[in-house]
Formats: C-alpha cells, sequence, structure tokens
C-alpha cells in the first residue's frame, strides 16, 4: 500500500500490454540455464498473440527451449505523461519448425542486431500476461534530467 507522497502503480489490462508490446523495439527473454537465470535483450516481432524472436545456436536458444518456463519484459517511460510502465509474458518457448511457419517467419520484422547467422525463429507463447504504470515521482525526473544535462539546481 502507497505511503503517503506515494501513488499506487495502476494494473494495465492484457489488451494495454499488447500495445505497449507493439511499441516496444526490444525485449528481455529470461531463461533458466543449469539452475540459474540468465538475461538476454532480444529485437522481437508481435505475432498471433505471441513474441518472436530470432536467434543462433547458444545458452539462449538452449535456455529458452530447455522446457522450463520462460519471461519476455519489455519497459519505458513516457516523459510527457512522467510515467513509466513494465509489462512481464510468462509461458513457454518452441523453436519454429513447421514448414509454413518459417515462410511465415521470414515476412516478420525481426532483424538481429548482431551480426552472423541467425536462422533459428523462437515463439514465445504466453501463459500469464502482467503489467503496471506508476507515475514517476518528481526526484527521479529531476535525477534522469540532471544526467542529462537538462536540469541544474
Amino acid at each position: 500500500m502507497p505511503t503517503s507522497g506515494e501513488t499506487a502503480a495502476d494494473q494495465l489490462t492484457s489488451s494495454q500490454c499488447w500495445d505497449y508490446i507493439r511499441k516496444a523495439r526490444f525485449g528481455r527473454l529470461a531463461v533458466v540455464v543449469e539452475g540459474h537465470p540468465e538475461i538476454f535483450p532480444v529485437n522481437f516481432a508481435v505475432d498471433h498473440g505471441t513474441v518472436v524472436f530470432r536467434t543462433a545456436a547458444g545458452t539462449k536458444l538452449s535456455g529458452a527451449l530447455s522446457g522450463s518456463s520462460v519471461a519476455f519484459e519489455i519497459d519505458g517511460y513516457d516523459d510527457n505523461l512522467s510515467s513509466a510502465w513494465s509489462v512481464v509474458l510468462k509461458g513457454t518457448a518452441s523453436l519454429l519448425e513447421d514448414n509454413a511457419e518459417l515462410i511465415a517467419s521470414e515476412e516478420l520484422p525481426v532483424f538481429p542486431w548482431q551480426a552472423g547467422i541467425k536462422n533459428a525463429f523462437v515463439r514465445v507463447d504466453p501463459e500469464v500476461t502482467s503489467g503496471r504504470r506508476f507515475l514517476i515521482s518528481n526526484a527521479a525526473r529531476r535525477n534522469v534530467l540532471r544526467g542529462m544535462g537538462l536540469y541544474t539546481e
């Protein structure tokens, strides 16, 4: 419960969460590897209520396909509205292997940032979608603006 001077976070609807996801340029994939959490930045595309990203063989791919649940997170802020938001999808990941899915995935706007061959298309199928939005405190805004050289006392 918020204390004096704090405001509660607004819980986002599933529709609001997907609106934010569609606008995001990148997200973070959380997987479990050898009993420990690992987090990887990924660029992605939304495809029929799922998230698809490209990768190569390695820790990210093996962790995503290990059979354990995965999480996908995006966040951001709107300085004009003084608000920040965070969205988390929790579910399973699968490798696209069906020929029709692979052909369709080639049309998705997913272009890995790092050079190299990244032919594995992975789909995150969410079982839980949650998100929240909250006002950024004035102190935090001043600190960010100060760091950007836009605020002096």
